[in-house]
């Protein structure tokens, strides 16, 4: 009995706790890390608990069991993706004192604000140019071409979150960091800005069946983001914010139905069920006349309840 208890009161700190827990307690160490000047690798350190703290809870309180195992060897290809991607990451905030003194038109950077505000505020500007890039590579042949990559993922976990090519992470990065070094953005909050980029896609491509109340209708969560991840032309081109909804509400693409429950089954691409699953084939993918991906007319799926997604 006591061990039930103590498996329920897990699974209830998880489910309330999680959310919480990655945005405010690893986002905001890193902001305090930040402001007072702390090494480059409190970064690292941060992105690691982050990375091991996804995978716990996934095992603790998964959304979906089957999720959790690797998908014909995709565990590995994931793995180098989530290097790749990171890596190229961190080697943009090591630059960014280079790149501000060549590209900076004017100092603007409200230096003076609370440091949590100038993250915040870095924040809400990169979500708009991600977000923008994101829309557009939905609607853009060559765009698409290399976001396909993206949205090849047969189940729904942590890692999948970077499991990008890397010219179209470097594309997203510069959509949403340009802006910030034209007007002079310290190293400092570039920092912050990207342990939270990190933080924020494990949260949005968790397998865990967390909680977060009315905010999954503001911020852009896992709960959203699946429906992202349908697999049928069109059915997809929704939740395309990376930390908030705001956007998708502004652009006409936010969508959620409650009632909808997800299995993998319902991922992926339709119209490219072949499309390459190991890493150096989805590498040169985009660059061949098949990484075109036609899309298929849209096909609706009957909606299959989630009774477990009540508040």
């Amino acid at each position: 009995m006591n061990r039930t208890v103590h498996r329920t009161v897990n699974r209830a700190v998880i489910r309330y706790g999680y959310v919480p827990f990655m945005l405010l307690g690893v986002d905001g160490s890193g902001v305090a890390l930040a402001a007072a000047g702390a090494g480059k690798l409190w970064l690292l350190g941060l992105l690691l608990l982050a990375v091991g703290c996804s995978f716990a809870a996934e095992r603790l309180l998964p959304y979906e069991d089957d999720w959790n195992a690797p998908l014909a060897g995709d565990g590995r290809r994931d793995a180098v993706h989530a290097f790749v991607n990171e890596s190229l990451l961190l080697v943009s905030v090591a630059a960014i004192p280079l790149l501000a003194a060549h590209v900076t038109v004017v100092e603007l950077w409200p230096r003076s604000w609370p440091f949590v505000v100038q993250v915040t505020a870095a924040v809400l500007v990169a979500d708009l140019g991600i977000t923008l890039v994101h829309y557009a590579s939905h609607k853009v042949g060559v765009l698409w071409r290399f976001h396909a990559v993206h949205h090849s993922v047969r189940r729904f976990y942590g890692l999948n979150g970077l499991m990008k090519h890397p010219l179209h992470q470097t594309v997203e990065m510069i959509a949403g960091v340009a802006p910030l070094l034209l007007v002079g953005l310290p190293v400092e909050v570039a920092s912050a800005l990207a342990l939270a980029v990190a933080v924020q896609l494990l949260l949005q491509h968790s397998n865990v069946d967390y909680r977060v109340g009315a905010a999954r209708y503001m911020l852009a969560l896992n709960e959203g983001h699946r429906f992202h991840h349908l697999k049928w032309a069109g059915a997809g081109d929704v939740n395309f914010g990376l930390f908030t909804l705001v956007w998708d509400h502004l652009l006409g693409t936010f969508s959620y139905d409650p009632a909808r429950r997800f299995s993998s089954e319902l991922l992926g691409m339709a119209a490219r069920p072949d499309y390459p699953t190991a890493y150096l084939p989805q590498l040169s993918e985009p660059f061949r006349a098949s990484g075109a991906c036609h899309a298929e007319p849209i096909r609706p799926e009957p909606v299959v309840p989630d009774r477990r997604n009540a508040v």
